[in-house]
């Protein structure tokens, strides 16, 4: 007696080829969980719109939802008459800022990571040092400094002595650390300069985290508020953290306070809107050589 074996079916095939199902039930916890956190983050910012859109004499969330909204208190902040002037001083305050600090440091972070020179290392560790030293700690010597060379309620004041960013030259250096020698190698055989070479393939290459760190430098100075406070003395020169501060001591209804702490949140949200991409790039690229 022969046994054959049967030959089995293309959809018993197809049924052993496809992969087992996988369990989503472990993963609703997490995605509640992040969900709720979620909530808790944005809540204040939309309690603070809401209130921004309120008459001024109406109850304030969460204790009653207002009967109506209005564009009032937009309107009233942006005709006030210090209000634009202490935007555009954020505004030359933050961008300078970010525009120096990536030029400076992504040329130090360049010639840390790629060149040699003597006292590189000791130079590098020394530098970083300074990111131990809290600013509060040295705001009276660069007062004193500042108020002797004519700085003060000026914008080279107000800007200079916060270009010098430790922490940007470190995560430039990092990044630049990782690229590979032969394309700097390539560019010297071919002729070309240092600068060249950092022009070339060191700033496209760095995109993703000089767009990063962009963001960061931006946010740091557009939030800035005790070296403003100390160094734009006047009226002249005040930024907006410094000037909305200088509202609650007066008699302003809280919806204008919160209008205006709504239409200085926009940049921010309008910066990360626009460099977005690059932030994911940044991420995407960590850890890859």
């Amino acid at each position: 007696m022969t046994i054959t074996a049967s030959r089995p079916t293309t959809t018993e095939k197809k049924k052993a080829a496809a992969p087992a199902p996988r369990r989503t039930f472990g993963k609703w916890p997490l995605t509640v969980l992040l969900g709720l956190v979620s909530i808790l983050t944005v809540s204040p910012f939309l309690v603070m719109l809401v209130v921004a859109l309120s008459p001024a004499s109406s109850p304030t969330v969460p204790a009653q939802w207002p009967s109506e909204l209005t564009f009032d208190n937009l309107v009233r902040t942006l005709s006030a008459s210090g209000f634009i002037g202490w935007t555009m001083n954020s505004l030359i305050y933050a961008l300078v800022s970010v525009v120096i600090i990536l030029i400076t440091a992504s040329m130090a972070g360049y010639a840390f990571a790629k060149k040699r020179f003597p006292g590189r290392d000791a130079l590098l560790w020394v530098f970083l040092a300074t990111m131990m030293v809290p600013f509060q700690a040295t705001l009276i010597p660069t007062f004193v400094l500042v108020s002797d060379l004519g700085g003060i309620d000026t914008y080279w004041g107000l800007i200079v002595p916060t270009l010098a960013n430790s922490q940007a030259v470190f995560l430039m250096r990092q990044f630049i650390k990782d690229l590979p020698d032969e394309l700097f190698d390539a560019a010297r055989v071919d002729g070309a300069s240092e600068w060249l070479v950092y022009w070339r393939i060191v700033v496209p290459l760095t995109k993703p985290i000089l767009a990063t760190l962009g963001v960061f430098v931006f946010l740091w100075h557009w939030n800035d508020f005790l070296w403003p406070l100390v160094a734009a003395q006047g009226d002249a020169l005040r930024t907006l953290t410094v000037g909305l501060t200088t509202l609650r001591g007066e008699e302003v209804p809280l919806a204008v306070l919160m209008a205006s702490a709504t239409i200085s949140v926009l940049p921010c949200l309008l910066v990360f809107a626009l460099l977005q991409r690059y932030l994911v790039n940044s991420i995407a690229m960590t850890g890859l050589k």
